[in-house]
């Protein structure tokens, strides 16, 4: 994954995009039609129509979601290896500017309403949503309306701003932001040792040899039975799918995968060979 710095900007856009979900625009006509702002809402502070104004005021690390493991991604003979993401609490303060209504406060009110109902409905930001670099994130992120660990003094936030007090609320997301570039590798599937008996005996190679058991789909099968039918040795897959044989003579074997719920698979293994020659796929029944 290539290093990016929009997320906070694709955040702000993927929260918009949120606010004007078309599914609530006949529930909520009000929020529907107001415009979605994130200006710092300093006085004098007068939206020509109304708005619902998200100014982000704080950003953090989430410690309680930190991950220090790494992923890794097979493409064809490679291994890329994803260092963890640094997790981002983001949290906006949420304001409602109604223009031209009859009874201003109540409308303001309305208007926060419908936005803390719309925010609560998504625990996680649905991928419909993401917007930028934002698509595709897993894992989701958490949306969290009326955060119990929002502004504690709001009459001084508000004093800080040059603002009068005015009602709001807060809403907090957590994104994952790679802070390390990926890290792209050959995989390595076999190893060569060479045993020598005896001072006037040639020594006899023995090679490592790594592989795969795949399903429809390329998703891995764990708990096959992998056997070297000839050399007599066998192992059984992890929940990656994956087997490793320590010590296998160079030359041409038989190699067998059984799994439940699949067809037994024989094929050649050429040692050495070829990293895709360990790779067996296997068909349902």
């Amino acid at each position: 994954m290539a290093l990016q710095a929009a997320f906070i900007d694709d955040l702000s856009h993927t929260l918009e995009t949120v606010l004007q979900d078309p599914s609530f625009a006949s529930m909520f006509p009000e929020l529907a039609s107001a415009d979605i702002i994130f200006d710092r809402p300093v006085d004098p502070f007068t939206p020509s129509k109304t708005t619902v104004d998200l100014f982000l005021y704080d950003l953090r690390e989430d410690l309680d979601l930190r991950s220090n493991e790494t992923t890794t991604t097979r493409v064809g003979q490679q291994v890329i290896t994803h260092p963890a993401a640094l997790r981002l609490a983001c949290s906006y303060l949420v304001t409602a500017w109604p223009v031209g209504g009859a009874d201003l406060a109540l409308q303001e009110q309305r208007l926060l309403s419908e936005v803390l109902v719309v925010l609560s409905h998504y625990p996680t930001i649905p991928s419909a949503f993401l917007q930028g670099s934002l698509a595709g994130q897993d894992p989701p992120l958490p949306m969290v309306a009326l955060h119990p660990d929002a502004l504690k003094n709001l009459a001084e936030f508000w004093s800080s701003l040059g603002s009068r007090l005015k009602a709001s609320l807060t809403v907090t997301v957590t994104i994952s932001v790679p802070v390390f570039s990926d890290i792209t590798a050959y995989q390595v599937t076999t190893q060569t040792v060479q045993y020598a008996p005896g001072n006037s005996v040639p020594p006899e190679a023995l090679i490592a040899v790594g592989g795969q058991v795949l399903g429809p789909g390329s998703q891995a099968v764990s708990g096959a039975l992998v056997d070297i039918l000839d050399a007599g040795l066998r192992q059984t897959t992890d929940r990656k799918g994956e087997f490793v044989f320590d010590k296998v003579p160079v030359g041409t074997h038989t190699i067998r995968a059984v799994a439940t719920g699949f067809q037994p698979q024989t094929q050649n293994l050429t040692v050495p060979g070829l990293p895709n020659d360990s790779v067996i796929t296997l068909v349902p029944l």
